[in-house]
């Protein structure tokens, strides 16, 4: 009875990355891929966050191939601001290991605009017009009492907090505190040419939104019945780029928008400042007067997440 109980023990992450999104967790699922046992022929399934009523076996469904030999992990950026997300995680594996990226807010938020009309999930209008009437999309930087709750619930110590500004500028050091954080051989992507240091991008808004809405529905309702060699056989094939490209480029934040939204972030930028004991004096200039340092460099930051 005992050895049936441990054959039927869901294999379940060990290793969790909840984001946020538009951090660049395509380019760590990327890299990561052949070193750690990830979901079966899908980046994230969002099992947390949308897919919940599945139950826990489907879940471990994702996982069924992996060899034991090697820690499990998910990267999937829907979990971050997610409460109930944070809890069922708790509730399912309250050892898990957390991993987060967090990224200049008036970065991440003209790139999560740019996200949304892609798929087709907000009107043609300009990214001033879009922040006025997605309230969560003008707030959803709050990064330090968010940060609070998964320090809370999973010990600080089991949460790294990494910036998206080194995996841009320090790949290699940003790599290296996270496979270092989940016991991983670190991974020369000197020796990975095909990586890069690209990350995820959208530069097209669609040709048509209706279409991009409901290539989404198709897309949700696949993966919601983990259809996804029918999911990745149609982008190979091109039909999601059909749906959600194919429009107006997108440009770049102005320098007035920039400066509007520096003064608006600043007060979350200070808090997670003062949470972290770290120096986030970058993201209060404008891009182009910014100056990376790897994280080695700033003892206060590892301290602080171990």
């Amino acid at each position: 009875m005992v050895a049936t109980a441990r054959a039927r023990t869901p294999k379940l992450p060990d290793v969790i990355g909840i984001g946020p999104p538009r951090t660049g967790s395509t380019w760590l699922h990327r890299v990561l891929e052949g070193r750690v046992d990830l979901p079966y022929r899908v980046k994230e399934t969002q099992f947390f966050s949308n897919y919940y009523d599945r139950g826990i076996d489907w879940y471990a469904r994702h996982f069924r191939y992996a060899t034991g030999g090697r820690p499990i992990v998910e990267i999937c950026p829907t979990y971050f601001f997610k409460t109930e997300a944070l809890e069922r995680i708790k509730v399912h594996i309250p050892n898990c290991r957390i991993v987060t990226t967090l990224r200049d807010p008036a970065d991440r938020v003209y790139s999560v605009y740019k996200m949304l009309r892609h798929f087709g999930n907000v009107r043609s209008g300009t990214f001033d017009q879009v922040l006025k009437t997605w309230t969560n999309l003008a707030g959803g930087n709050r990064y330090a009492p968010i940060l609070e709750t998964w320090f809370e619930s999973f010990g600080r110590e089991n949460v790294l907090v990494t910036l998206y500004d080194e995996l841009r500028a320090h790949p290699q050091s940003y790599l290296d505190r996270v496979t270092d954080f989940m016991g991983v051989e670190r991974i020369a992507l000197s020796a990975r040419p095909e990586i890069g240091d690209d990350v995820h991008s959208f530069d097209r808004a669609p040709k048509n939104r209706r279409l991009a809405r409901r290539a989404m529905t198709v897309i949700h309702w696949l993966k919601g019945h983990q259809a996804y060699g029918v999911v990745n056989l149609l982008e190979r094939a091109g039909v999601w780029d059909f749906c959600h490209g194919r429009g107006e480029p997108y440009g770049r934040l102005t320098p007035e928008q920039e400066e509007r939204l520096r003064e608006r972030y600043l007060p979350e930028v200070e808090a997670l400042e003062e949470l972290l004991m770290i120096d986030l004096s970058a993201w209060k200039k404008p891009r182009a007067r910014r100056v990376i340092e790897p994280s080695p460099a700033r003892p206060l930051e590892r301290s602080a997440n171990g």
